[in-house]
């Protein structure tokens, strides 16, 4: 078995199947960079504190550098027989330095050492997902411009309710995500503060300046408390949380996606490199891609219980069930990084088929509300013009026919002497969505100003 790092108190070790279960390398070898990076600011500013001498310092440096160089080339790779990434590095280290090595641990624990790595990494990791979800904002935003006059159904419960746009649609699904990205980007602020010095929770007798430390490695500020330095992964929740939610939206798009995709609504044609066939069937066109992004919501969703249940019960501060944190995490965060992107491909690549969305507007009476609206505009109380719609739906239906348009003037009379042939013009489908024109609405109006809105917001 490899040394490890707290092995003088115990001299009976683990065995090699017990202590399998106890490594983490396989989980946190993704923080080697960050790891070198902190124990050069570590190194540096105890040898600008005079706790190690300023000579052992620079080689401390320099080694540290070089290990730095050799794990970005390949040249140097990770012993996966070692405990975890910390004591890897630690090890090389103390393999090139000697005792001088193995300096670079004073006034530091394993505790606030992982809090750092992981906060150095989720600083450089987070913001490329929130780029990546803006990148498919814009995209998404290049094809609601393209249809920002393409009607269709609007639905609530899964039923034809009003005419609005693809445009509209495509801009509902932008902010949501706006809102994703807005949150990835706030939890980043929330953990950019510097736990190296909180030690195992109670600081160090030792003269570190932990200001300087922070500032090395670009936090703005150490942590406050060293006991919560080393108990809090609220980052790590807030995060899960975020990619969860993130996750939770490209599933609802995913899911509007295969309700288009299918033959009986047939709005949307998936490029076929985002489609896949059937073993047994050969006509089939699967939307898989969609399916699995819908599929993998239950990964996110599945990391973030993980996290809040191997919270709730731990007291405060270091516990080692904390170890088990950063595979949720990096599963979250892998996990929608990869769907976004997918999601991107997918979307930018699709056809959109105007002419069923149009037809689709046809039946079902979406029209019903602006024919109350009519009524309402004429002077007509809204409860009462509200019944006046219904009753004409009704109408319709008994008469088998299937948009309000197909009852001549005289038979809308018998229900309203308010009707006039003006009507007739206002309830196409088109005339209905160019109607709401108020900000936030489906018209091509609305849609654009809002397309403009996102797109400011990207650049900001």
């Amino acid at each position: 078995m490899a040394q490890v790092l707290w092995s003088g108190r115990l001299e009976a070790k683990p065995e090699a199947e017990a202590f399998d279960f106890e490594s983490s390398i396989s989980v946190d070898a993704r923080l080697a960079l960050d790891d070198v990076r902190g124990s050069r600011a570590h190194a540096a500013m105890l040898g600008s504190r005079g706790i190690i001498p300023a000579e052992a310092a620079a080689k401390l440096d320099e080694a540290l550098a070089a290990i730095s160089a050799e794990l970005e080339s390949g040249a140097l790779a990770i012993d996966t027989n070692v405990e975890d990434v910390h004591s890897f590095i630690e090890g090389v280290l103390t393999e090139r330095l000697g005792d001088l090595g193995r300096m670079v641990h004073a006034g530091r624990s394993r505790n606030d050492q992982v809090a750092l790595d992981v906060r150095l990494y989720l600083k450089r990791v987070v913001p490329e997902l929130a780029g990546e979800v803006r990148s498919l904002i814009s995209a998404l935003l290049d094809r609601a411009e393209e249809h920002a006059e393409s009607v269709m159904p609007g639905y609530t419960h899964l039923q034809r309710a009003q005419p609005v746009t693809l445009g509209h649609h495509l801009v509902a699904w932008c902010t949501g995500l706006d809102r994703d990205a807005g949150r990835l980007s706030d939890a980043v602020r929330r953990l950019d503060e510097c736990p190296l010095g909180a030690g195992a929770l109670a600081g160090s007798g030792l003269p570190l300046d932990r200001a300087a430390t922070a500032a090395a490695l670009g936090f703005p500020r150490p942590t406050l408390n060293s006991m919560d330095s080393v108990a809090d992964r609220d980052f790590a929740a807030e995060l899960s949380a975020a990619c969860a939610i993130l996750m939770t939206h490209l599933s609802r798009f995913s899911e509007d996606v295969v309700i288009w995709a299918t033959e009986e609504f047939g709005f949307i044609d998936l490029a076929e490199q985002w489609s896949t066939g059937s073993s047994i069937m050969p006509q089939k066109k699967n939307p898989d891609f969609a399916e699995l992004v819908r599929g993998k919501s239950a990964r996110a969703i599945g990391d973030l219980v993980t996290l809040l249940t191997l919270m709730k019960g731990l007291p405060y501060a270091y516990d080692r069930d904390l170890q088990e944190d950063k595979e949720a995490l990096f599963d979250s965060l892998d996990t929608a990084r990869a769907c976004v992107r997918m999601f991107r491909g997918m979307m930018a690549s699709a056809r959109f088929r105007r002419d069923r969305m149009e037809a689709a507007c046809v039946g079902g009476f979406l029209e019903a509300t602006d024919v109350a609206e009519y009524l309402v505009r004429k002077g007509l109380p809204f409860r009462k013009a509200h019944e006046v719609a219904a009753l004409i739906v009704r109408d319709c239906i008994a008469d088998g026919q299937k948009i309000v348009a197909d009852r001549t003037l005289a038979q809308l009379k018998v229900r309203s002497e308010l009707f006039e042939a003006d009507l007739f013009s206002a309830i196409t489908p088109a005339a209905c969505a160019a109607a709401r024109s108020l900000p936030g609405g489906p018209s091509p109006s609305a849609v654009r100003a809002q397309i403009a809105e996102l797109r400011g917001r990207l650049k900001g």
